[in-house]
Formats: structure tokens, sequence, C-alpha cells
């Protein structure tokens, strides 16, 4: 009789254990994620916090906390990583403490100010707007690289990167300069010289350029009027020049569907009616196919430009001023039927 209790005693301890050690198994090396997907991991996230986001994805999300501590894990890394469905908990736990994490394909178009850049990237990245900004505009970044707040936006070349999502505002500041570096290739530098112009001229005349025509077929020609009026001494009577002075007072978000006469006189730099040259600085900030458009200009006898009302979104050329005033009464007619006064 004591025979059998003692075998079915260990009988017992050994079925408790297998359970225990198999339970233990599973919480380690069973099959936890359900799906795909990707998770993004706080700089400062606790373990309450990736428990919380793995939910999504996992049946006993709470076994990751004990599989962490039982392999002495004792901070997330921050970052964005990818499961795959069948991980187990030893796989997540793993993967997070190596911070072996995704790249994201961080992409950008046109922004007309820093303000805005900022905001686009803050949907992208971990960093907000505000951080990013003010790594943008830090004094010691600036006088470093011989920039100011208004010609910094000429270093970002809208285009898509590949950045990790807990990027720091500075390294992706910093990143963005050795891009735009790393795009002034010996080739282009070379056209800029052929022109006489500076890559930062390149960019400020790329961005009146970009402002200029809707039409991604028409800027070389753009830009090879705007060469031929700079060479030849004249201003480049550039609208975009004078709504970008108009905004410099009313504000960034003011709209400005029509150019008058009483803004040609306005007092700016910015005023290329007024002044002859190149502004200051850009305008807005150029894509690649502006400033190549520049650089790889069409050469002809162009000097005068108006937008065309036969075809939406072009524009009429001209070498003679005579020709020129008959495209432009006939676009100030059709702007007053319209209605458009500002």
């Amino acid at each position: 009789m004591n025979k059998k209790i003692i075998l079915g005693s260990i009988t017992a301890i050994f079925l408790i254990g297998g359970i225990i050690g198999f339970n233990y198994y599973q919480k380690i090396f069973g099959k936890a994620v359900t799906k795909n997907g990707a998770i993004y991991i706080g700089s400062n996230a606790s373990f309450v916090d990736v428990k919380k986001q793995l939910s999504e994805f996992v049946k006993h999300p709470e076994n990751f906390v004990w599989v962490a501590e039982k392999k002495k894990f004792t901070k997330p890394k921050g970052g964005k990583y990818l499961l795959k469905k069948g991980m187990n908990m030893n796989d997540v736990v793993n993967l997070l403490r190596s911070g072996n994490q995704t790249p994201i394909t961080l992409s950008f178009n046109n922004q007309d100010t820093l303000e805005k850049l900022a905001g686009r990237i803050a949907e992208q990245i971990e960093a907000d707007s505000i951080t990013l900004l003010q790594a943008m505009k830090d004094p010691s970044f600036l006088a470093t690289n011989n920039l100011t707040e208004k010609s910094a936006l000429g270093i970002y070349i809208p285009n898509s990167y590949e950045f990790y999502w807990n990027t720091s505002p500075e390294k992706f500041r910093d990143k963005m300069l050795h891009e735009y570096n790393r795009f002034w290739t010996s080739a282009r530098l070379e056209k800029a010289k052929k022109l006489n112009l500076s890559k930062e001229e390149v960019i400020t005349l790329a961005s009146i350029v970009q402002k200029e025509t809707a039409k991604k077929v028409e800027r070389p020609i753009v830009a090879g009027l705007y060469l031929n009026r700079l060479k030849g001494n004249w201003p480049l009577q550039a609208d975009p020049t004078v709504i970008y002075a108009i905004k410099e007072v009313k504000g960034q978000d003011f709209v400005v569907k029509r150019v008058l006469n009483k803004d040609l006189v306005i007092n700016s730099p910015y005023n290329t009616y007024k002044n002859t040259g190149l502004p200051p600085t850009l305008i807005a900030m150029p894509d690649i196919s502006s400033i190549d458009a520049v650089l790889n200009h069409q050469k002809h006898n162009y000097y005068y430009m108006c937008a065309s009302v036969d075809k939406i979104g072009f524009h009429e050329f001209a070498n003679s001023l005579a020709q020129h005033n008959r495209n432009a009464v006939k676009y100030q007619q059709w702007m007053n039927q319209q209605g458009i006064k500002r």
C-alpha cells in the first residue's frame, strides 16, 4: 500500500512538473504572434507600454513581461520592429533587446517653410515638430554651415530617405545636410560653375522656377528664360518673389491669387521687379526636377512669359515686348472675367 502511495505521489509530481514545464515552454517557445505587423516602441517606453502594443498581435501579452524578466531584459529599445506570425515570445524579447529595428521610408515634397517641413516629418518619425524645428534652427548648426533660418530650407531636398523611426531631430537634420552635399555631385557643381552660380544660387533660382511652373515639362524653358534675364542684367520680374514678399508681411497663410500693380513696388529685397539679380535666399523648397531644370536649362531667346489662358497651367513665351504685351492683355482680361481680384 505504501509503495502504491509513493509511486502515485511520484507520478503526480512528474505529471505536475511536466504540466508546469510544458506551460513554461509554451510561454517562452510556443507560437505567440498571431499576425504580421509592426510595433513602434517609444524611446522612453516601459514594459507596460510594450505589453499594450503587443496585445494587438499576441493572445497573452503578459507573457512578454514574464519572459523579459526571466531573461533579465530591463529596458525596451525604441524603434520600429516587425513581428512575424508564428514568432515565439523568446524571439520577440530577443528582437526588442537587440534593438534590431526596421528602418522606415521617410518622404516629403515641397514645403514652403521649415515649420511646415517639421510638421511633415513629425508625422513619420517619433520626434515632434517643435524639437525638429529647434534642431533645424539651431544657431550653432546654422553658423557652422553658413546658413540662416531662411536659407536653411535649401538643404532639404524633396525625396524619399531611409531613417530609423526613433531618429533624433539632430540626427535627422545632420543626415539631410549629408544628403544635400551628396546630391551636389561633381557633375552638378560643374554645371553650376558654367552658369557662374553657386549651388545656393541654383537652389534660389530653382525655387522661383518651382513656384512659377505647374508643369515639369516647362521648367527647363522657364529656367532658360530667367537665365537669359540674369545674363542681360534684367530684373527677373518673377511674380512668386512678390508673393513671397507679401507673405513676409501678411503671414505664410495669406492667399494671393493675383499680383496687382501696387504689389510690384513693395520695398523688399525679394521683390524682383524692383531689384536685379537673384533674391537673397530661396523662396520655397524646390524639388529635384526644378534644380536640374536650372542646371540643364533649355537654350532659347525668350525673355518674357505670361500664363496661358488657352492651355491652363502652361505659359505663353515671347522674345519681344510687343508680343508679351498682347499675351498679358489677354491674360488680364481672362482674370477679370473670372472675377479674380486678389
